[in-house]
């Protein structure tokens, strides 16, 4: 099946159609609202799912967790398309402060809210949908990390975890140059807002494909300044490391693909986190020449990578769903 990138271009994910004619092109029946997450913030949620009498033959649920400065709109939207039309059942929200959620545009000083959204939200998608069962996708990057806790947290209520180019590891060349990495606590603390100049945008490093850097420049809802809050960096560097120093629990079904030239999150951390988790049912597929965004390569290659994290979703879902719950809070 071809990935709906195929329809894009370089001004709309939706090609020359509008929202409405590009979901009803590929049978989809789309849904968003807001929930209202703890904290009293709002929270924006979507859903897609096969449109017509297919839908009531769906053969799983996939969550989607998109990554820092991203959305679960605009080009990340298509892979849900794509799974949505290969029979499945997917939900996505936007993180706090991304998208069209409440919060601080950018600005993650703790990593813990963000997770509680998750499982909020997740878990009432699962409530409406006992039966199917369960799997984690990841839109790229900081998504990974946030999927990691949830598995970390609920492990028992997941099929299996998908993650795309996660935030196990930060590249070097993405890190605060020295000496700013070991004074960053201090920055954070003092500034926790500044804006940290590291590198160039990370979307002239992820997308590879000229004509999807200048479509992803074009959503409505990207960030204004790409720049890392001190805080934020720091939480990140925090977080890769209890990835790291905890990933070994990791049980469920897992799947990683990486590109092998990935510059923002660094394709070792990923090696080791494959190595150290605990599952029994474990691929990592390092394609060589990729970048961070596989959906930013030449769309022969997002066909290969989005055919083969399908048909690894499809063949677990095949399979009877047994002992899944929540797990207790760590």
């Amino acid at each position: 099946m071809a990935h709906p990138i195929h329809q894009a271009n370089e001004n709309s994910p939706y090609g020359e159609l509008t929202r409405e004619d590009f979901y009803h092109k590929h049978q989809v029946l789309h849904q968003e609202s807001f929930m209202l997450n703890r904290q009293n913030m709002k929270i924006f949620t979507q859903s897609w799912q096969p449109a017509g009498p297919s839908s009531l033959r769906l053969r799983g649920l996939v969550a989607v967790v998109h990554g820092y400065t991203d959305e679960s709109s605009w080009l990340i939207q298509l892979n849900a398309v794509g799974l949505a039309k290969a029979g499945f059942y997917v939900c996505a929200l936007d993180i706090q402060g991304h998208g069209y959620s409440d919060g601080s545009r950018g600005h993650i000083p703790k990593i813990e809210p963000v997770v509680e959204d998750c499982t909020q939200f997740f878990d009432s998608a699962r409530a409406t949908h006992p039966k199917l069962p369960a799997f984690l996708f990841v839109g790229e990057s900081l998504g990974g990390a946030i999927s990691i806790l949830v598995c970390l947290k609920q492990s028992k209520a997941w099929s299996g975890l998908i993650l795309n180019a996660a935030m196990c590891g930060v590249s070097k060349k993405f890190k605060p140059v020295w000496p700013l990495e070991e004074l960053l606590p201090m920055a954070a603390f003092i500034a926790p807002t500044w804006k940290i100049a590291i590198t160039d945008d990370p979307v002239k490093k992820s997308y590879k494909e000229e004509w999807k850097r200048k479509l992803v420049m074009k959503s409505p809802n990207r960030l204004s300044n790409s720049k890392v809050t001190a805080a934020t960096a720091l939480e990140f560097l925090r977080v890769c490391g209890y990835i790291q120093r905890n990933c070994h629990r990791l049980e469920l079904p897992l799947l990683m693909v990486h590109g092998g030239e990935d510059k923002v999150c660094d394709p070792e951390s990923a090696s080791l986190v494959h190595e150290s988790a605990a599952s029994k049912d474990k691929t990592l597929k390092i394609f060589k020449g990729m970048w961070h965004q596989f959906i930013g390569e030449p769309n022969e290659s997002v066909d290969l990578v989005f055919g083969m994290i399908l048909s690894w979703i499809g063949d677990r879902a095949s399979k009877p769903k047994t002992n899944i719950g929540n797990d207790p809070e760590n």
